[in-house]
């Protein structure tokens, strides 16, 4: 199990080292310890897909905390729509401890394993909810709570807004790593909610040495909110 870590751990290291990223050296030992909490868990429950596992560094661990680099300065909030396996939220956990976050998802089972994965790495910024955001206990709870939403769920960015509008404070970003072409996606999300967008930009996630020109297409939308 160690070695695992081990390995976890080197390859966290290179591909930092490559893209000019420097977390400290206790937030690296807790990305791989992380990786191999998810690596552990996936053999019983589904958090990501089989085949993701020899390269969960690069596409679930390293990813979900390269991130931050692009994240706003002056957020202090952030909820995680559709948490599954705690990609992002448990990275952006690890690599901002100045960061609250709240990790949501409708699964159950997926909630627990968070749950415990915060609990082992000993994360006190960020908890995990079994909730649907949409709901109105959820709405109620958390009404303009947020002054960013994170989220590498599949769903299309029209519902990312429809979820993110009723939880953000009067000034908020929505970050979702996403892939493929955006454009429909940002049409029809914009002819809904052009009055709530500020700005928006999308950043081509390409690192070294395995993605150096994004052929694996991966995307961050960064989009300024305003009430």
């Amino acid at each position: 199990m160690a070695d695992k870590q081990e390995q976890y751990l080197k390859e966290l290291k290179v591909f930092c080292w490559e893209n000019g990223f420097n977390p400290e050296p206790t937030r690296t030992e807790r990305l791989a310890f992380f990786a191999q909490l998810v690596a552990d868990k996936n053999k019983k429950l589904n958090l990501i897909s089989k085949r993701d596992i020899d390269s969960i560094v690069e596409k679930h661990v390293f990813i979900s905390a390269y991130i931050t680099k692009y994240l706003p300065e002056k957020v202090t909030k952030f909820l995680d729509i559709g948490t599954g396996g705690g990609f992002p939220g448990i990275p952006l956990g690890i690599m901002r401890p100045d960061l609250r976050g709240i990790l949501v998802d409708s699964t159950s089972k997926k909630v627990d394993a968070v749950k415990k994965f915060i609990d082992d790495l000993k994360l006190s910024n960020i908890i995990a909810e079994n909730q649907r955001v949409e709901s109105e206990e959820f709405i109620n709870r958390y009404k303009g709570s947020f002054d960013l939403i994170v989220s590498r769920a599949t769903v299309p960015l029209i519902i990312l807004f429809r979820y993110a509008v009723p939880l953000i404070k009067e000034k908020a970003y929505l970050m979702a790593i996403k892939g493929g072409d955006l454009t429909d996606e940002f049409k029809k999300a914009e002819m809904k909610y052009k009055s709530y967008i500020k700005k928006s930009t999308v950043y081509e996630l390409h690192y070294k040495p395995t993605n150096i020109r994004n052929k694996k297409g991966k995307k961050l939308v960064l989009i300024e909110l305003q009430r």
